[in-house]
């Protein structure tokens, strides 16, 4: 394989356009030879909203082993990977209800600014006053040549209705700066891999640099010509599959015969699945290094009638815990979340790791969460937090349930998070609930 040497200086000797520059950037000849001496390191992040069904989701443990419940249960083939974290909570107060303050303060770890946006029964507020911790290991990845990827971060979305508030966004690039999740595929695409300009359809992103792309590959190592074929013919699948499909099924349309109901389109699970292919694509071609991964919203009524649920998503979820048949919708709501996350497993599990050995699963940390513990409880408290995979990069260990104490802010999760990836802050977000530290993982 041809040695890494400086990218910009490699495709310009190749003659790559700008059109070709998006397939060509991360494949390993092409790195630098600083970043292909270290172990990439990657950051995603996946959002379900209005709480979890703690009966259904904690795991037993039988002699020192997990076991799964129904929601985590599709995680089973990867359950060495896991580590389910009970007793951490969103100590954050201030301004707003909990959802508010359980969305836009999960990822930030701070409060939200006085406004005039008001939700149930507490006070007024606006967006939040700090960074989400996505954003501070963006910056700190894109701030070293090293580490450098052409988008620093991709923040997708599922089913993310059009309206801006705190309860539709969990990522901000600073304080009062909320970052909108791209939900259409199509428009994923065009960010990705560039305009359409007067092509008429997305087939035609690969079919305008098909020669170039062909000349360039026979002048390239087999490791990355084989990479390079990969990606294409993924690109040029989705793109076949989104142009058969028009744009109002894409979209997420939202004709609200109720306006406290939203419907979801039953197109829904083909789009998540489209999003997370895009989502490993991009990963693997090195494009981002952080990204998230949200579906739908807080307080969302999304009615998943693909589940055969026809009931609003939160209306359910404020449902007493005594009605069998609501909770029985919630757990197949929470398993179906769960199922998305496991494809997103696998499909990193299945991904050999451009340049390296292993698999992308190997060096990257997902993480699932929710911005409620107990949806008609409200509760900030014992928030589901799920790890998956970059024990290698990161240090942590597998494989377990760890168990806080009660009330363990999550500031702290977020300052291990950032210590695994080499940003050695010593606090984020509302520095009084980092005094006692980063959590022990190793």
């Amino acid at each position: 394989m041809k040695s890494p040497i400086d990218r910009r200086q490699f495709l310009r000797s190749l003659g790559a356009s700008a059109g070709a520059a998006p397939f060509l950037t991360g494949l390993p000849g092409i790195s630098s030879a600083a970043d292909a001496s270290a172990q990439k390191k990657r950051l995603i992040v996946f959002f379900s909203p209005n709480g979890t069904i703690p009966q259904e989701f904690w795991p037993e443990e039988k002699d020192g082993q997990m076991q799964f419940k129904r929601i985590l249960k599709p995680l089973d083939p990867w359950k060495d990977r896991v580590t389910v974290m009970k007793g951490l909570s969103n100590r954050i107060g201030g301004d707003g209800d909990r959802h508010m303050r359980g969305m836009s303060c999960l990822l930030t770890g701070t409060e939200l600014f006085p406004g005039n946006i008001q939700g149930g029964s507490d006070t007024p507020a606006g967006w939040a006053s700090g960074i989400s911790i996505d954003q501070e290991l963006k910056n700190f990845f894109q701030s070293n040549k090293a580490t450098q990827t052409r988008f620093g971060s991709l923040e997708f979305g599922v089913a993310v209705p059009d309206r801006a508030d705190p309860w539709t966004r969990m990522c901000y690039a600073g304080p009062n700066q909320p970052v909108a999740p791209i939900d259409n595929p199509k428009t994923m695409m065009e960010k990705l891999y560039g305009k359409l300009e007067d092509k008429k359809s997305l087939v035609g992103i690969v079919d305008g640099v098909s020669s170039e792309l062909k000349n360039i590959s026979s002048r390239l190592g087999s490791e990355d010509r084989a990479l390079l074929e990969k990606h294409l013919q993924l690109v040029q699948e989705l793109g076949q599959e989104l142009d058969r499909q028009d744009d109002g099924e894409l979209a997420h349309p939202m004709p609200e015969v109720d306006p406290n109901v939203e419907l979801v389109n039953e197109n829904t699970p083909r789009i998540s699945r489209i999003q997370i292919d895009l989502l490993v694509n991009s990963l693997a071609n090195d494009m981002s290094r952080v990204a998230t991964l949200q579906y739908m919203r807080s307080v969302g009524q999304a009615r998943m009638n693909w589940l055969g649920i026809e009931e609003g998503h939160h209306g359910l979820s404020h449902e007493p815990d005594n009605n069998a048949e609501a909770v029985e919708k919630l757990t197949k709501i929470n398993e179906w979340f769960c199922g998305e996350l496991a494809y997103l497993v696998k499909r990193l599990a299945e991904t050999p790791e451009p340049g390296a050995d292993g698999t992308m699963l190997d060096n990257t940390t997902v993480i699932w969460l929710n911005e409620l513990g107990k949806g008609n409880s409200h509760t900030l408290e014992n928030i589901p937090f799920v790890l998956i995979g970059g024990e290698k990069s990161t240090g942590f260990k597998n494989g377990r349930v760890l168990h806080f104490p009660k009330e363990t802010p999550h500031n702290r999760l977020w300052l291990s998070l950032a210590h695994s990836m080499g940003h050695g802050i010593e606090s984020f977000g509302t520095e009084m609930f980092c005094r006692d530290g980063a959590l022990d993982l190793a």
